[in-house]
């Protein structure tokens, strides 16, 4: 199978130099290869031999460059939160000669939490996600809710043992290597409740109570995965002001599939509440992805009343969107969206589902959820303020 990604890194170049973030596997390093091939310089900082030289000696990156100077000039640092030091010799070559780079890493954590030099917005930020919809040109829905996105794994005839090996190599290389979690046990059972508690809103104290830790322990955690990029807050929606609204967060791991392998999934029974929790999870991935890759700035965020109205996703504060995975679209399905309705704030409200009839039900447009996501990425589905 060929696999065409959607973000053009090229053209992220053309602008400006960048940070790209991804975690591990989504396919950076083959995405390098692939497009920047001949056109740039580029350093993999997981070659020890070349790491070290660089530790010693930042200034060896520009002797690495000669005279070359200018915009058309690129480089690409490979895992470069391996070396935060070797951030201020970047620095100093954007400034004095212009060259752009592009900085990869499946970690913001070292950057983050190292004070390293993030370049004071001469690199904005990017990311390369699990693969798409319109990044695969054999789309299989039950296979994808099971296995999710990552290229290793879709492409793989073992899609299980593929997903069992990530998952160790996170702990093992990201987790252990890195020393970021002192018991590595007690991580692995947070990751268990976190992963079957996935699109859930946060409970901290709960979470902590199934896995015998602390509840601060248990923020530190989510925060650890967020910065490893294995997961993301979704935060609330609280403009309603007819309805009071829920202002706890929602987190959801990057993937369907490693939050199946996390949780321990065998099956993924069709009529299920865990195929409908797992669509919710493959609609809003796409959601987030579009987001990205479009470079939007609208947050992508959740609506609960404390009447227990929900709407799955809203993307900033104009597109609302519904997600059930029925056959058969009934007004129950409608709730939550007509109860936004009367808020009077969002403009587009969209219900997403398996029902084959696209139908409009007052402000509520349902949709099968191959137009809604071939609408998405055709760029006619959502607008702006």
């Amino acid at each position: 199978m060929s696999l065409t990604r959607t973000l053009d890194v090229a053209a992220l170049l053309q602008r400006k130099s960048f940070f790209l973030f991804g975690a591990r596997a989504t396919g950076k390093s083959h995405l390098i290869r692939e497009q920047l091939a001949g056109r740039a310089l580029v350093i993999d900082l997981l070659r020890g031999d070349l790491s070290l030289r660089l530790a010693a000696d930042p200034t060896l990156l520009g002797a690495m460059l000669g005279d070359r100077r200018g915009p058309d000039v690129w480089v690409v640092i490979d895992e470069v939160q391996k070396l935060p030091s070797l951030l201020d010799e970047v620095h100093r070559l954007i400034e004095e000669r212009g060259v752009r780079f592009l900085l990869t890493g499946s970690s913001a954590r070292k950057l983050k939490r190292g004070q390293a030099n993030l370049l004071a917005g001469r690199a904005w930020t990017a990311e390369l996600l699990p693969l798409t919809w319109p990044e695969l040109p054999e789309f299989d829905l039950p296979r994808f809710l099971r296995y999710g996105g990552l290229p290793p794994v879709v492409l793989s005839p073992e899609p299980d043992e593929e997903l069992r090996a990530y998952v160790g190599t996170y702990l093992r290389e990201e987790i252990q290597a890195e020393a970021l979690i002192r018991r590595l046990p007690q991580f692995s059972r947070f990751l268990a409740s976190a992963a079957t508690t996935n699109g859930q809103m946060l409970n901290f104290a709960q979470i902590g109570s199934d896995c015998g830790v602390p509840a601060t322990t248990v923020r530190e955690h989510y925060l650890l995965l967020e910065d490893t990029l294995v997961g993301f807050l979704q935060p609330a929606w609280t403009r309603s002001r007819l309805r009071k609204a829920i202002s706890t967060a929602r987190f959801w791991f990057f993937d369907t599939g490693v939050a199946h392998a996390l949780a321990g999934t065998r099956t993924l029974e069709r009529n299920s509440d865990l195929w409908g929790r797992s669509f919710e999870h493959w609609v809003g991935m796409e959601l987030r992805a579009w987001l990205s890759y479009r470079r939007r700035d609208d947050p992508l965020t959740y609506w609960r009343s404390a009447a227990q109205h929900e709407v799955d996703f809203i993307v900033g504060d104009h597109t609302a969107i519904e997600v059930k995975s029925t056959r058969s679209v009934t007004s129950r399905d409608l709730r939550g969206l007509a109860a936004l309705a009367e808020e009077g704030i969002v403009r587009r409200l969209f219900l997403v589902s398996d029902d084959p009839v696209e139908a409009k039900r007052g402000p509520i447009v349902c949709l099968p959820w191959r137009t809604f996501i071939e609408r998405l990425w055709s760029d006619d589905l959502i607008g702006g303020e």
